[in-house]
């Protein structure tokens, strides 16, 4: 289980961002009509294009299945019309919700593609991360329980020979760990919440945390059980990861400032 809190975007990732840009109509031609309605290339082109930033591939298959899906929806939207169900204020709630988030989603990829991150920057960037991370990785395991005197008495429980392994998969609260014993996955110390990673990092390999350590998730009971140097993908590798990082940065920082400048009742 990790704790890092990574800050997330509004309604659409930046990843996705970076790979989706606004569909263009491809072709004058409608894909069809249904009653006299003509459903515009446009339509199909936004979703081959949203799929493909997804990594599902365009064939002529996947294209004819679109089609087809898009016309079945369009008989059900002229029925739903036929019985007045463009009126019910669900639906109209709805309507507004998908007008927002579609703007929303233009705002980004707007940002996106005016704000290109520089070489220069990913190159900061990539020297800060390696900071962050720092030269070792972690091998451990944890308890995580509700209160410190139950997270005191499973410290007390392993020193009298309790095995952590047994005692993490009939208390531990991290759904992520708890059927495998507690045991988390190789780490470097950034990865976790402050002071779990302070108190990783104070433990020789093999110790147990001698008191509770207390996150914003509950209390955490820690054993080191490894320490290896900490293997930094090369520049090359995760260029991309670095712009996202960048970008997400960036764009809820900007964000911050419409929102201080906005009249706010």
């Amino acid at each position: 289980m990790h704790f890092m809190k990574f800050s997330q975007l509004m309604v659409l990732g930046i990843s996705g961002l970076i790979a989706v840009t606004t569909a263009q109509a491809q072709s004058a031609s409608p894909i069809a009509k249904v009653n006299g309605v003509t459903i515009p290339q446009s339509r199909l082109e936004f979703i081959v294009k949203a799929r493909a930033a997804q990594g599902q591939p365009d064939t002529p298959e996947t294209r004819k299945t679109l089609r087809d899906d898009l016309i079945t929806e369009e008989v059900i939207a002229q029925e739903a019309l036929k019985r007045g169900l463009d009126k019910d204020p669900d639906f109209i709630a709805q309507r507004e919700l998908a007008r927002l988030t579609a703007l929303v989603r233009a705002f980004q990829i707007d940002y996106v593609k005016n704000h290109p991150v520089s070489d220069e920057e990913l190159h900061k960037e990539y020297e800060m991360l390696k900071t962050q991370m720092g030269d070792k990785e972690y091998k451990a395991h944890h308890i995580l329980v509700g209160t410190e005197a139950e997270a005191k008495d499973i410290i007390a429980r392993i020193k009298k020979g309790g095995k952590l392994e047994k005692i993490a998969q009939e208390k531990s609260m991290d759904a992520g760990s708890k059927n495998k014993g507690g045991e988390l996955d190789w780490s470097p110390a950034a990865s976790y919440v402050q002071p779990f990673a302070e108190a990783l990092t104070k433990l020789n390999k093999g110790q147990l945390t001698e008191q509770p350590v207390k996150t914003p998730f509950g209390w955490h009971v820690i054993r080191l059980d490894d320490v290896r140097p900490l293997k930094i993908p090369p520049f090359e590798e995760i260029k991309q990861n670095l712009a996202q990082r960048v970008l997400q940065r960036q764009f809820a920082t900007y964000v911050g400032e419409l929102r201080s400048k906005a009249k706010i009742e």
